[in-house]
């Protein structure tokens, strides 16, 4: 009994420590900032919460799936070979003065250029989705367009929720002594502190509520989705999610982040579009928890619910966080798009976009390894 002890001690032990103690989790907000929670009507019960609390199906029959579904894994699941990327110039990105440009780095990240300013959106840029990068779910590429020492300053950063494909300890820490200011929903602002970012460079906001940074207007808008960085149960749930309106004198954007889909894009729609571009979320979705994640057909239908003159499916391309073959978002969404005779943005990573009223041109690149999955399965 005494080995038998031992040998769990010396096996759980280090898990509950590194738990405990890694930064990689991020931090808890303040109690006085969790009183001041208790003012949105997103906060019930100690919790966050969807319109109308919707979330994820866990019934017995549903959570068994889906433990079944993690050993289904698609063969295609990972691209072989990985997605081919652009190296993007730091000093042209540095003297950049044109019409909105937008640079795409896979999955949910961007560096936009509008109106002056430097905007990243959820600069996940490490290799790694996942707090022990040994073992995490590893990014197709090897490599980024550009390395994050090379961007030049950053005027504001966009985070839309706190998962670890979109919120980066790793990223943050390169980031943070060349950024102005952060913009989070509300209690995402405790990681960025707990990782050493001034709390006067952070403004965590509420659904429907906006500020202002130079021309620049900056919504927080609902999202359908959740949040944890999975410490511990508790952790569930304590900070909010959102999507973003970024309108300039030059463009009005909308990044939807991580959202299942619903009549909240209908809303969006109606106070802040039309929409030059939405990027919408289309990608690592599954049936079993299409509360959370947009089907890529409802990607495009969440794209004309908002008004957007252009859709540009993400949260695809980067990682493999689902079982799916890893080109179904974007063929499907493709034949969506088509089908309801909405245009579609599919950039390379690294691809430099610019907006300037004409629907951009880009190659539907993706086929190419259409084209290899063939003959591999032949």
């Amino acid at each position: 009994m005494i080995i038998g002890i031992s040998i769990i001690v010396a096996l759980v032990l280090p898990v509950v420590l590194f738990m405990a103690f890694s930064p990689q989790f991020g931090g808890i907000a303040s109690k006085e900032s969790q009183a001041g929670y208790k003012q949105s009507s997103q906060f019930r019960n100690g919790k966050f919460a969807n319109i109308n609390d919707e979330k994820v199906n866990m019934s017995g029959d549903n959570f068994m799936a889906m433990i079944k579904e993690q050993f289904n894994m698609h063969p295609n699941a990972r691209p072989k070979p990985a997605p081919e990327l652009i190296t993007m110039d730091s000093a042209d990105i540095a003297n950049y003065k044109g019409d909105t440009r937008l640079f795409w780095f896979g999955h949910s990240s961007f560096l936009i250029q509008t109106a002056g300013k430097n905007i990243l959106i959820d600069p996940m840029l490490g290799q790694s989705a996942s707090p022990v990068p040994l073992v995490g779910v590893k990014r197709f590429n090897a490599e980024l367009p550009i390395d994050i020492e090379q961007l030049p300053k950053i005027d504001l950063i966009l985070i839309s929720h706190d998962h670890y494909d979109h919120l980066d300890y790793g990223s943050i820490l390169k980031l943070k002594d060349k950024t102005d200011a952060f913009y989070t929903p509300l209690g995402v602002g405790s990681h960025l502190k707990e990782w050493g970012v001034d709390a006067k460079r952070i403004t965590e906001l509420d659904w429907w509520q906006e500020t202002q940074v130079g021309n620049v207007v900056l919504a927080c808008t609902p999202a359908q989705h959740f949040s944890g960085r999975g410490k511990w149960f508790s952790d569930q749930a304590s900070t909010l999610w959102c999507s973003w309106v970024i309108k300039t004198p030059e463009k009005n954007l909308f990044f939807s982040g991580d959202s299942g889909y619903g009549k909240h894009f209908s809303s969006i729609g109606d106070k802040y579009g039309p929409f030059d571009l939405a990027m919408m979320e289309c990608g690592q979705y599954n049936e079993l928890w299409k509360e959370i994640h947009m089907m890529p057909e409802e990607t495009i239908q969440a794209g004309k619910d908002v008004g957007a003159k252009l859709v540009m499916p993400i949260h695809w391309g980067g990682f493999r966080l689902a079982m799916h073959d890893w080109l179904d978002p974007i063929t499907r969404a493709s034949a969506k798009a088509s089908e309801m005779q909405i245009s579609l943005l599919t950039p390379k990573i690294g691809e430099g976009i610019v907006l300037n009223g004409d629907v951009p041109h880009t190659a539907h690149w993706w086929k190419q390894h259409e084209s290899v999955k063939l003959v591999v399965n032949d």
